[in-house]
């Protein structure tokens, strides 16, 4: 069967399971640029195309229609850790939709039809920012969130992993929503000493409200500087362990 054969009874197999038009679009897409990169004929990659279509066939609802069935969860992470947790929960099936005002994962998941996700962090600072995104948008990289100086990516394991990119049954939700590395907790414990020293000597009179907000300003910022210290350093050394 040829490479365009193949995808036509995918997307009439997909059709025929309700997916959206303009979703089955964006899948064979994917699918197509995954075959690009390894070369491999579709079929061999992913198996039969009907039996491939009912592995991928109605995961997601239609756009613009909510879904009763979906969870939702909202989890925040410190920076050295977020990557981590990324990768354990996109393979729970846990989708990123946004980061919210305070930078955590506003995440949904439909139980019985859900995809695992694979993330990725850049630095997209910029003019950065639009090299990052033609880069990474032809490999099924989606932009779905922003913090700082740093952009979250995401794409379904489905376009790499073909049937292993659903998830048969995956765990409750978590309960936990904060998960600091060993790094983040120490960042926060001298951010929480030194901000604390600040407001002892505001309630006993050393210092005026000027300088109770000088002080817990720079304290963050230094907080801030520290932690991008210290994951430069990090990913220096997993550069440098690399090569």
């Amino acid at each position: 069967m040829t490479t365009d054969a193949y995808f036509a009874e995918l997307s009439e197999s997909l059709r025929a399971a309700h997916v959206p038009d303009e979703q089955i679009a964006a899948t064979v897409e994917d699918l197509r640029a995954h075959l690009v990169e390894t070369g491999t004929a579709p079929e061999e990659e992913f198996g039969p195309a009907a039996a491939f279509a009912a592995q991928l066939g109605g995961l997601a609802p239609a756009p613009g229609e909510p879904d009763e069935r979906a969870e939702n969860w909202t989890w925040t992470a410190d920076i050295f850790n977020d990557r981590r947790m990324l990768a354990v929960h996109g393979d729970q099936g846990w989708e990123v939709e946004s980061l919210d005002a305070i930078g955590r994962f506003v995440c949904r998941r439909t139980p019985g039809s859900a995809l695992r996700w694979e993330y990725r962090r850049e630095i997209i600072a910029g003019r950065r920012k639009g090299r990052v995104l033609d880069e990474l948008t032809p490999e099924g990289w989606e932009l779905c969130g922003e913090w700082l100086v740093y952009g979250y990516f995401k794409r379904p394991r489905a376009a790499t992993a073909g049937p292993e990119g659903a998830v048969d049954k995956p765990p409750a939700a978590p309960h936990q929503w904060l998960f600091l590395s060993r790094r983040g907790k120490a960042v926060l414990a001298a951010w929480c000493v030194l901000v604390g020293g600040a407001l002892a000597a505001f309630f006993i009179g050393v210092l005026g409200t000027g300088g109770l907000a000088i002080t817990i300003a720079l304290v963050s910022m230094f907080s801030a500087v520290w932690t991008s210290h210290l994951e430069t350093a990090a990913g220096r050394a997993r550069q440098n362990n690399r090569t």
